[in-house]
């Protein structure tokens, strides 16, 4: 296993139960665009709600930025080598470090994985992702330190899914009345590098140091999440030093030049397997129309957008699949900005205009409102920039922008927005699988658990998911997934606009810190950042 930057990872630690680090000491505050809200893992949740997760809770195994896996509660990654895995894929062992605890000092057990695995599937629990966790069958608890379980069948992105799956403590959580409304959910219990320690709505996040942490780390006595909604804001507090790490949306396009250049502070430009796109709600009768949608895709301009909003930084893409993986599709078609074949896929489709230019058919005028973060002023001019072009095809958009923790809370998850721009990493990790967001039964506003907010129902794709999962052997799967991208990019529920390059910074003499393409988030391994 490479451990390239991120050399924190434990492959000393497989031998050895705790790191001897010395005592932790100053402190980072981090600067997030977005509030953090949701604190409980296995519970719906953005990306920005990973930056707790990451530091207070620790899953199985983990992934490194070469796709890679190390080993975190688990004393090894379980393969097929070293028994962990049955030939078939459908029988696992799973060996769990000794000498964990959670951060209320009680004993880290196979019991908590086991609870943990069998509550994402409880049917009463408001679980954020049941896939791949429903195949698990048989879980016997072999010891404290020993777990076993059987796959109702084989799913190859099951390792992946379990590298992103934090373990919560039964002895807090299994005693709760109800899983969904626990105090846990408000001050969460881990094994960490870094305990719970305040939460000051609107405002910020600490945590402290856990000094009995079981691996390297934490170098620092405190963590801060700074909330910061307006992104200009962001990153006037990262210049004057109020910041030390400018996350999450990082730094715009539009102050890069002027941020290469700071004094004292390092700006990189990092991978990102997120895909900026207009999405579109699949339940709303105007977005129904197939003509519509590919109306709309070819009068948006991305050129121009990719170009004078963002600098010319981020690659357009026709996919949501990063071009980086093995498994992206780049003969997809190529968008064709033409206002002109725009408006001959409406007319053709009976979409006439009204007295005030607006099309109609059968009484429904093509209308709808368009959401992002309140306060990201690039997503806030390509809107407007949008509505402009938009307009010139007789469709009407409304902006309706809302602050962060609403528009990324219900409004988001149980699909009630017309269309959004939104910035979305679609698989888990470095395997391609999408069936969190493209699955039927992954549609929240439908009673499914998962992150199907577009509500995308189309039988073909959810056959296509199931026989990617059954598939091991990385040339035979891509058929699947470029497949699976095909229809995407035929079907046109999102807009596809670029996949981000993210700008990032911090403090010169901050060591650790590390982009990962596999993760969703910039703090996924903070209990190895310190100050030189």
């Amino acid at each position: 296993m490479k451990l390239g930057a991120a050399a924190f990872l434990m492959s000393s630690a497989a031998s050895r139960a705790f790191a001897a680090n010395d005592a932790p000491s100053g402190q980072v505050i981090v600067g997030f665009s977005q509030e953090p809200t949701v604190f409980n893992p296995h519970m719906l949740h953005i990306e920005v709600d990973e930056g707790v997760h990451w530091n207070v809770f620790d899953p199985l195994f983990g992934v490194l930025p070469d796709g890679s896996f190390y080993p975190a509660l688990a004393s090894e990654v379980p393969s097929v080598e070293n028994g962990g895995i049955s030939e078939d894929g459908l029988k696992w062992r799973v060996k769990l470090r000794e000498g964990v605890t959670w951060h209320d000092g009680e004993p880290f057990t196979a019991e908590d994985v086991k609870y943990t695995l069998e509550l994402i599937v409880d049917p009463d629990f408001r679980s954020g992702r049941r896939t791949g966790h429903e195949l698990v069958r048989n879980i016997e608890v072999v010891s404290d330190h020993e777990i076993t379980w059987e796959m109702e069948a084989p799913f190859a992105p099951y390792p992946a899914i379990l590298a992103w799956t934090f373990m919560v403590p039964k002895h807090i959580l299994g005693e709760a009345a109800d899983p969904n409304t626990a105090d846990f959910n408000q001050a969460p219990v881990g094994t960490g590098a870094y305990k719970w320690v305040e939460r000051i709505a609107g405002d910020h996040i600490t945590l402290g140091a856990n000094k009995e942490y079981w691996g390297e780390g934490p170098h620092l006595e405190q963590l801060v999440f700074k909330y910061i909604p307006d992104m200009t804001v962001m990153y006037t507090q990262f210049k004057t030093g109020d910041i030390d790490v400018i996350a999450l949306q990082g730094i715009t396009p539009d102050h890069y030049e002027e941020a290469k250049g700071l004094d004292g502070k390092t700006v990189v430009i990092a991978p990102s397997a997120a895909m900026e796109s207009i999405s579109l709600n699949m339940e709303r009768p105007q977005f129904q129309d197939h003509a519509v949608r590919q109306a709309l895709y070819h009068a948006l301009d991305k050129a121009t957008i990719i170009e004078a909003l963002y600098y010319g930084i981020p690659n357009p893409t026709e996919s949501y699949m990063p071009q980086q993986s093995l498994y992206y599709n780049p003969d997809l078609p190529k968008h064709e900005y033409s206002i002109e074949k725009a408006n001959k896929l409406l007319d053709d489709a009976g979409w006439v205009r009204g007295s005030d230019g607006i099309r109609e058919k059968d009484g429904l005028r093509l209308a709808f409102t368009n959401s992002t973060t309140a306060g990201n002023h690039t997503r806030e001019q390509m809107q407007q920039f949008v509505q402009q072009s938009f307009a010139e095809i007789g469709a009407e958009m409304t902006i309706k922008n809302l602050p962060p923790a609403v528009m990324w809370g219900e409004y988001w998850m149980m699909s009630q927005w017309d269309s959004v721009v939104v910035g979305i990493t679609f698989v888990t990790g470095p395997d391609p699988d999408t069936s969190d967001y493209f699955s039927s039964t992954a549609i929240n506003a439908q009673g499914g658990a998962g992150q199907n907010t577009w509500q995308i129902n189309f039988p073909e794709v959810d056959e296509l998911l199931q026989e990617g999962g059954r598939i091991f052997v990385p040339e035979e799967r891509k058929k699947v997934y470029f497949e699976i991208q095909e229809i995407m990019r035929e079907k046109l529920p999102f807009l596809p606009i670029f996949q981000y390059a993210n700008l990032r910074g911090h403090k010169d003499g901050l060591e650790g810190y590390t982009p990962n393409v596999n993760l969703r988030i910039t703090t996924w391994n903070v209990n190895t950042w310190k100050w030189a």
